[in-house]
């Protein structure tokens, strides 16, 4: 016997047969009876002035969030930015020093400068060496440090992206069959960006980000973090992954295949335990800031803080002292601070060894882009303005996407936002590096929101109490970055599969907070069983689930696009898309009632049930209740 929820979105399919029907249980029922009819005729009586005043609430609430004024000036709103966030906090957020800001700056650095040295390997496989692992080193050393001093909203954390990264090896593609050198054609393509993200804080086109709604950003979030998650485990398009270890094919046995006493069965066995491992000691030595244990509160703050670089450091001794006769893979640093690509001639053409592995090198590559180097084809500086339309599309959809979800009301940030502030500054900064012909960066999703939960001060229900704002920690982390670039031997003792374990956590840790991921684990859960939300007790399970059906299409789409270089650069535009979609798709499918419940902010919810005569002294918090009047309502 069960309760169909298709026509009483508040009832559950449990019977709960034993829970006592009692006079107070049964006295719920009736009052919740009430408020459903009362909702009932007063959707059904909503006017177009109620409507109205719903698109009113959510412009101005969006528009107070992104710092936007109507009708301002062009340019006003890179000024009002500046005033808000870096003109009025930048002495408090340079000052407040504690132990916090050590402990966060260590994590992150291990997490920046990991992706940086990955990513650097796999832009030079790309761009035929043209960049390379120092490059990406020192964008992301400068990029950073410049970002924490001048940057409007410093919990951000600019770093190299995979739709950047296949972006860059489709301009490569590109530049050899216009030929022409590809760091000359990419200097164009990023001016032509950096004057796109010049007009585009110019004329405040960052107010169409609030078209981004919840359904865009948790789609993209979830794919940052779904690839964080999977590159960790094993990638089924690139060998990426501990699971590839398990191949004894995989490139990191090529160096040990001599030796007798080599197995790759071991080294597979051990990779797996360092990164499930450095993933599980961190999350358990995160959860200890509730514990009971450790003395004091302050002794376990601190263990909270430190936990994923105590991690780190323990299970890279564990694998150079308890189990150094295996070999685990290392990352492959570069011997020297230099440009990647070692010119074979003075004309710099070509790359040594692979392309003149008979003669010496020439030297390395000049840091500055010779933006004259054309082949004869003076057109190209104006044809690049096309690509770099799709560039401009996702850097400004992956910048803006990031800021929404860092800024959103629950994370109780006090410090004001700078959206076209802080375009102005990333459009300079992709401007710098296309003239030395290093990797553009943007807003990294997943290190960003791992950069707030970090700062932040949750309660026992994991909700945001406040967040520390500072600057310091972003400053620190990228001056360590650059410390590193003279200290290279020293970061490849850390064994990969402990910086795995790092991603893998990262990529966990930022699953908690993404309402999209909640309603995919209730395709699995029994409905009586859901979460009590505003989407589950004023939506119908069918119409949330078909709601999270479609979040999930465009998320497989937006994954495998990326996945495949070839049709890589559509990624700009099927993310873009999903804001159309939403905007003009989704309400023919769902009612207004019900992408309040599943899209709107928790003001505009708020309201609603205030108009709709609910009020939150009715929700049923108490799982005993709640389970009387499942009971009820399936024998009333």
């Amino acid at each position: 016997m069960g309760s169909d929820k298709e026509n009483n979105a508040t009832s559950k399919e449990d019977n709960h047969a034993d829970h006592d029907a009692s006079p107070d249980a049964l006295n719920k029922v009736v009052k919740h009876r009430n408020h459903e009819k009362q909702s009932t005729s007063t959707t059904l009586g909503l006017d177009m002035s109620m409507h109205q005043d719903y698109d009113d609430d959510f412009q101005d609430d969006d528009e107070k969030n992104h710092g936007h004024v109507r009708n301002q000036s062009w340019g006003r709103g890179i000024v009002d930015d500046y005033k808000q966030t870096i003109g009025t906090h930048w002495k408090a957020e340079m000052i407040n020093f504690n132990f916090k800001t050590i402990a966060v700056s260590f994590f992150l650095f291990f997490a920046a400068v990991a992706p940086a040295i990955t990513f650097g390997a796999i832009y030079a496989k790309v761009t035929h060496n043209w960049i390379g692992a120092i490059e990406m080193i020192a964008a992301t050393a400068w990029c950073g440090i410049f970002y924490a001093l001048f940057g409007g909203m410093p919990i951000m954390i600019n770093g190299g992206t995979g739709p950047v990264l296949a972006f860059a090896g489709v301009l490569y593609k590109l530049s050899k069959s216009l030929d022409v050198p590809f760091l000359t054609f990419n200097a164009w393509v990023g001016l032509w960006v950096t004057l796109y993200m010049f007009i585009a804080a110019f004329f405040d086109l960052n107010k169409f980000m609030k078209y981004a709604t919840r359904f865009t950003d948790e789609v993209f979030a979830l794919l940052i973090s779904a690839i964080f998650i999977i590159d960790a485990l094993g990638s089924p398009f690139s060998p990426v992954g501990v699971y590839h270890y398990f191949a004894e094919s995989h490139k990191s046995h090529d160096n040990y295949e001599m030796e007798e006493d080599y197995s790759y069965v071991a080294t597979a066995l051990l990779s797996l335990v360092l990164t499930l491992g450095t993933t599980g000691v961190a999350f358990k030595l995160r959860s200890f800031k509730f514990s009971p244990f450790c003395c004091n509160s302050g002794i376990r703050s601190s263990i909270t803080d430190f936990a994923v670089t105590a991690a780190i450091l323990l299970f890279s001794v564990l694998d150079k002292v308890i189990f150094k006769g295996v070999k685990t893979e290392t990352l492959n640093v570069p011997d020297s601070f230099s440009p990647s690509f070692n010119c074979c001639t003075a004309s710099c053409e070509s790359f040594f060894p692979d392309d003149c592995p008979e003669v010496e090198p020439f030297g390395r590559r000049p840091w500055v882009v010779d933006l004259s180097d054309l082949n004869g084809k003076n057109w190209v500086p104006l044809m690049a303005a096309l690509p770099a339309i799709l560039a401009f599309i996702l850097v400004f959809l992956d910048d803006g996407i990031t800021w929404h979800l860092i800024n959103h009301k629950s994370h109780k940030l006090k410090h004001g936002v700078a959206y076209n502030y802080d375009t102005l500054v990333i459009g300079l900064m992709i401007g710098v590096n296309s003239m030395l012909g290093l990797p553009w960066l943007v807003a990294a999703t997943v290190r960003s929101l791992n950069h707030l939960h970090a700062l932040g001060k949750k309660n026992k229900l994991g909700k945001f109490v406040r967040v520390q704002e500072t600057r310091l920690t972003n400053f620190i982390v990228h001056a360590l970055v650059l410390a590193s670039i003279f200290a290279l031997p020293v970061i490849k003792l850390i064994p990969v599969p402990v910086l795995y374990g790092v991603f893998l956590f990262m990529g966990i840790a930022s699953l908690g907070t993404n309402q999209f991921w909640g309603r995919v684990t209730m395709f699995f859960m029994q409905s009586s069983k859901h979460p009590i939300e505003p989407y589950t007790e004023h939506v119908k399970t069918s119409r949330m689930h078909l709601y999270t059906c479609i979040q999930l299409i465009l998320f497989l789409i937006l994954y495998f696009v990326k996945s495949f270089k070839t049709i890589s650069i559509a990624f700009p535009i099927i993310i873009a898309a999903c804001i159309p979609i939403r905007v003009y798709v989704l309400p023919k499918i769902f009612s207004e009632e019900e992408l309040i419940m599943l899209d709107a902010e928790d003001s505009a919810i708020e309201q609603w049930k205030v108009q709709n005569g609910y009020s939150n002294n009715d929700k049923v918090d108490n799982k005993e209740d709640k389970g009387s009047i499942e009971l009820l309502e399936t024998t009333l």
